[in-house]
């Protein structure tokens, strides 16, 4: 992922060859003869165990294509309807049930988020170490919904953050993945507003969702987001209709060899983590990138006001920039950043980027993505929105990451719009 763009462009085009039939609906023959053999070259090759791509406009579906294994060393198929962890993925979707929450006057962007979720007015900031003991101080301006959801409030995630992972080992601070409320007890690494800091700001996010709507993460976004788009197979806790088509997470050795590992989100949570923790499929979250592409509308519904999705992807934190995240944990992520050395913000809550990427994605384009290297992104510019779900750690891999560029290019390429 740390690579230049000529990199990037070397590695995502090399691996666009072949030919194959048509399996799109609404769609041209030649996107499906490029990504067809695109994905099955990586399967066959080892470099992915599955893979889901599915594109879209506002009009409708353009491609769909699903290749290899669920589980390695299985027979089951990777198939358009198989279940995968989205990871933070699910950030957007917490983000927008809290908009919907502010158009409603429920939720303020900028006033204090410990009106709602007291214990955020009593977060401190780590300033440094005395020894073996964390050196806190109370920050200076306090934190907000607008910093949760644009990750400026100074929360941070062990796996780009020595500190923090230093500190719950001091402080005996569960992973978030544990979905323990004791997870969310890390102190800032930076003052509310000052820096982008990646972290756990979207799981108090939707712990503001739960204050003030009285019910729980899940049945809120269930009731007011999934129901009303059709996004039948998306959920905290994996269903008896949804896990027979679960696809197993794996994992890239030294060797680059991938194995399947057994990591699944907790099923009966102290907390739902709005941060991480949902399972869908590639139609359902391309159910919700395609209401955000037509300014809030989809299967019929109204779920956002055009103007609410207009804000939402707007640079939402001034003229602090998105970083590279540096790894602290090589087997769950390497260092990542999309498209290294290009200006990006964020908004509420997706990453844009500022110029036209290499793929051909316009500028002020919506994207972001989940550590079992899940990929999606939003360009309103093109009237295009994709979505692209393996099932592999570290994050940012060698393989499936260059892959997913490599889709993402031949769908502006058969738009007429290559990089």
């Amino acid at each position: 992922m740390n690579t230049d763009r000529r990199s990037f462009l070397k590695s995502g085009m090399t691996l666009a060859v072949g030919t194959a039939a048509a399996r799109v609906h609404g769609a041209s023959v030649s996107l499906a003869a490029e990504v067809d053999p695109l994905l099955r070259k990586a399967v066959d090759a080892g470099d992915v165990p599955g893979v889901i791509a599915v594109a879209a406009t506002r009009d409708g579906l353009i491609y769909e294509g699903a290749f290899g294994k669920r589980i390695l060393g299985q027979d089951s198929a990777m198939t358009l309807d198989t279940v995968v962890w989205i990871a933070s993925m699910t950030k957007a979707l917490t983000g927008t049930a809290a908009m919907q929450l502010v158009e409603q006057g429920k939720l303020s962007l900028d006033e204090p988020a410990s009106r709602v979720i007291p214990e955020l007015g009593k977060v401190q900031v780590l300033d440094g170490w005395d020894g073996d003991a964390p050196r806190l101080r109370a920050p200076k301006r306090p934190v907000t919904l607008r910093h949760l959801l644009t990750h400026t409030a100074g929360f941070s995630y062990d796996l780009w953050n020595t500190d923090i992972g230093r500190y719950m080992k001091v402080k005996d601070v569960p992973p978030v993945l544990t979905c323990q409320n004791a997870a969310l007890t890390t102190p800032l690494v930076a003052d509310p507003g000052d820096r982008w800091e990646y972290g756990i700001n979207i799981d108090y996010a939707g712990k503001m969702v739960e204050a003030v709507s009285g019910k729980r993460l899940g049945t809120y976004l269930k009731d007011h987001l999934f129901m009303p788009l059709g996004m039948n197979d998306s959920a905290f806790r994996i269903t008896p209709e949804m896990r027979p088509r679960l696809a197993r997470i794996h994992q890239r050795g030294d060797d680059g060899k991938l194995a399947p590992i057994e990591l699944e989100v907790p099923q009966d949570p102290e907390f739902e983590m709005g941060g991480g923790g949902l399972y869908s499929t590639a139609g359902d979250y391309l159910k919700f990138t395609r209401m955000i592409l037509d300014q809030g509308k989809g299967n019929g519904n109204q779920v956002l006001k055009p103007e609410t999705v207009a804000l939402m992807s707007k640079n939402a934190m001034g003229a602090t920039r998105v970083r590279m995240l540096k790894t602290a944990i090589p087997t769950a992520t390497l260092d990542a950043e999309f498209f290294p050395g290009m200006p990006k913000g964020w908004g509420l809550s997706f990453m844009i980027n500022d110029e036209r990427a290499p793929t051909g994605r316009s500028a002020g384009s919506l994207a972001w993505a989940g550590l079992a290297n899940t990929y999606y992104w939003i360009d309103p510019t093109r009237n295009v929105c994709g979505v692209y779900l393996t099932q592999i750690l570290p994050f940012a891999d060698t393989k499936a990451l260059p892959l997913f560029y490599g889709f993402e290019q031949s769908v502006y390429k058969s738009m007429g719009g290559s990089a």
